[in-house]
């Protein structure tokens, strides 16, 4: 049977596009020249249509929707990543507005609200006080400019599930991205009409792969969360992937290189999860791809 791979459309919903690795720079050491335009266009080649690039706070909001600016494929969220809601102090209501300002001057490119949720697993960087306050008090946003969420959630489920559920009504639409909970919490997710988000970190453990293959077809979507979150070959799922591009490390990649850089993501490999989640789920490869790509269209890309 002839493949049909060159019908796939992809749209990575979670890519850290104005991560300084991107720019050849590692926990601040220069290791090589700035590649996001090569990086790019292997995404583009590899048949990714669209990529929406996470704000994790006011700054990097502005600079994701400045990157998103130079490609009409390129998009954004617009919020404050729970690790780091201490921004909104001292001053919550200007903050809150310079968010709203934002994303009112910036319609055509910004699609979500977010990066917003809980963290458990890093309260060292906000305590889970904060974190719950500054999640809520986003919320309006999304009723208020008629946004979908982009949802981040760390050993924190039932806190987030009953947020949201406190403030429905303000809620239309929204992806729990990176998803890696259990059954139950998967189900309470779903119940609030909310997609799953899976990249590599869903998909690390033989329990991610049992409840990943349970997700509705029409909840489900796919991203990298890149550069973090790579398939790696310790995972369970790995003897289902078929496309492995060739790496070389950091220290020796050139941007002329074919390569990608050992250990750091990239948008293109998106193809690795749809891979996993095709072989997990016994489905079609060519028609879990469409119906994921049209799940995010729906959410996202509406009124685009």
């Amino acid at each position: 049977m002839k493949r049909m791979s060159s019908i796939r459309r992809f749209i990575d919903i979670g890519a850290n596009l104005t991560d300084d690795m991107y720019q050849g720079s590692y926990h601040g050491t220069k290791k090589h020249e700035p590649d996001l335009e090569k990086v790019l266009k292997r995404a583009w080649d590899g048949g990714m249509n669209r990529i929406i690039i996470t704000g994790g706070n006011l700054i990097d909001s502005k600079k994701a929707i400045e990157l998103s600016r130079t490609d009409s494929r390129l998009f954004s969220t617009v919020g404050c990543h729970p690790t780091r809601c201490g921004d909104f102090l001292p001053n919550p209501e200007k903050y809150l507005n310079d968010l709203k300002h934002l994303i009112e001057e910036n319609k055509d490119k910004v699609v979500a609200i977010g990066e917003l949720g809980l963290d458990y697993e890093r309260l060292h960087f906000c305590e889970k006080e904060i974190q719950q306050k500054y999640f809520e008090y986003q919320l309006k946003l999304c009723q208020e400019l008629q946004l979908p969420l982009f949802l981040h959630c760390r050993n924190a489920a039932d806190d987030l599930v009953e947020i949201l559920n406190r403030n429905r009504e303000h809620v239309v639409g929204g992806v729990v991205h990176s998803f890696d909970g259990t059954q139950e919490e998967l189900e309470n997710i779903l119940k609030l009409d909310l997609f799953i988000g899976i990249n590599g970190c869903s998909l690390r453990t033989k329990e991610n792969l049992e409840v990943a293959a349970r997700i509705p077809q029409d909840r489900l979507m796919i991203e990298t969360d890149s550069p973090w979150c790579e398939v790696k070959q310790t995972h369970p799922g790995y003897k289902y992937v078929v496309t492995k591009p060739a790496t070389v490390k950091k220290e020796k990649y050139s941007v002329e290189s074919a390569c990608q850089v050992k250990g750091r993501n990239e948008p293109v490999n998106i193809i690795q999860v749809l891979e996993i989640l095709a072989a997990i789920r016994n489905e079609p490869i060519d028609e879990l791809a469409e119906a994921v790509y049209n799940n995010t269209c729906k959410l996202f890309f509406n009124n685009k």
